[in-house]
């Protein structure tokens, strides 16, 4: 007999069957069929609950590639779908907790004292004032001291992992719901900050923009997992890599997802995250994109990646040949001057000139 989930399957999908076809030939129509689509397969739809908590360390030391936006984004996009979720805004600069509207000036309970003072991790976590089920563990600006003061500590690169297990834990027994998913947000570096995100982390999700230098420095990026891998944290590996920043109408972005794609297909999402201005105004509004512009390409992009997470679960492969494998595409990948260099690509100066394409 039919269910209710039946019916509404049934009732998205002849939907988005309605829609007319477009060619490559239109790519402003390709994109509105592709909105469409997502607000039809999307909206309401709840995400699976992972058989245990997923703990996922946004992370890539190139600067600017849309790790805090990718991390603030798709913790809203899993709690608006149902999910419990965690944010470890572990980036001294504390936009992740900007753009969740999570009080961090100086002298807030944060993510400081639970690293340099032991502090439990429920003093300082508060919840999103716009999504329901959303959490944040927020940084100050105090962070920024704190990679000097754990040298001369004792299991300084463990420190997050013992605070976190230890929350979860207070969580358990107090009644209250378990937490699904939990993303840590790292600055752009390899510091002691960093690792201690990767010791605390089961996954590892690269932002990569598709852009020149796209994998510029990604290979370093994956033999310090490979280190965590055989030192500290055997069960890290890099289970997902999200494309942000593309603008479908130029040859480059699509050529550098390509490449992407070819030396990472398993781990690269299908999604990908367009140039958008929704995205770059929600923060200054104390929102992520999802509540600030539900509608908008950017805000439909993250939630499909959400979704995309949540169905395929963690690296089958996992382990240490995860980042030996993805060490060794990188390293083959085609390079000019430690540059990805897409196949059949143009030089910089004859790249398109025309301007990033923006949500209206």
């Amino acid at each position: 007999m039919p269910t209710p989930q039946d019916d509404d399957e049934r009732r998205r999908s002849a939907l988005v069957e309605s829609l007319p076809e477009v060619s490559d030939d239109t790519p402003l129509m390709a994109e509105l069929r592709q909105d469409a689509r997502r607000r039809i397969e999307l909206r309401g739809r709840r995400f699976p609950r992972p058989s245990e908590t997923r703990v996922i360390t946004v992370a890539n030391q190139k600067g600017g590639v849309g790790k805090t936006t990718t991390t603030v984004n798709l913790a809203a996009a899993l709690a608006q779908s149902g999910l419990n979720v965690l944010v470890l805004d572990n980036d001294p600069q504390g936009n992740a907790s900007t753009a969740l509207g999570i009080e961090h000036s100086a002298g807030t309970p944060s993510i400081y004292e639970v690293l340099v003072d032991g502090a439990p991790m429920h003093e300082a976590v508060q919840e999103s004032p716009d999504v329901p089920n959303l959490f944040c563990l927020p940084a100050t600006i105090e962070l920024s001291g704190a990679e000097i003061e754990l040298v001369s500590m004792v299991a300084r690169e463990t420190r997050l992992r013992g605070a976190l297990d230890e929350y979860l834990r207070w969580r358990e027994q107090n009644g209250l719901e378990r937490i699904d998913y939990v993303f840590v947000d790292c600055p752009p570096s390899l510091g002691l900050l960093t690792v201690n995100a990767f010791v605390v982390g089961r996954e590892v999700l690269i932002p990569i923009q598709c852009e020149y230098y796209a994998l510029e420095g990604l290979s370093q990026l994956l033999k310090t997992i490979q280190l965590i891998q055989a030192h500290l944290n055997r069960d890290l590996h890099v289970s997902t890599i999200l494309l942000t920043m593309y603008d479908a109408r130029t040859n480059l972005a699509q050529q550098v997802a390509g490449e992407v794609r070819e030396h990472f297909p398993d781990r690269t999402l299908r999604t990908t995250v367009p140039r958008s201005v929704r995205i770059s105004e929600a923060p200054s509004y104390g929102q992520t994109v999802l509540t600030y512009d539900p509608g908008s390409s950017g805000a439909l992009a993250y939630l499909e990646a959400a979704r995309e997470i949540a169905e395929r679960g963690a690296d089958v492969d996992g382990g240490e040949t995860a980042g030996q494998d993805a060490v060794a595409a990188v390293d083959d990948a085609p390079h000019e001057s430690g540059r990805l260099v897409p196949v059949g690509t143009h030089s910089p100066d004859s790249s398109d000139d025309f301007p990033a394409q923006e949500d209206q």
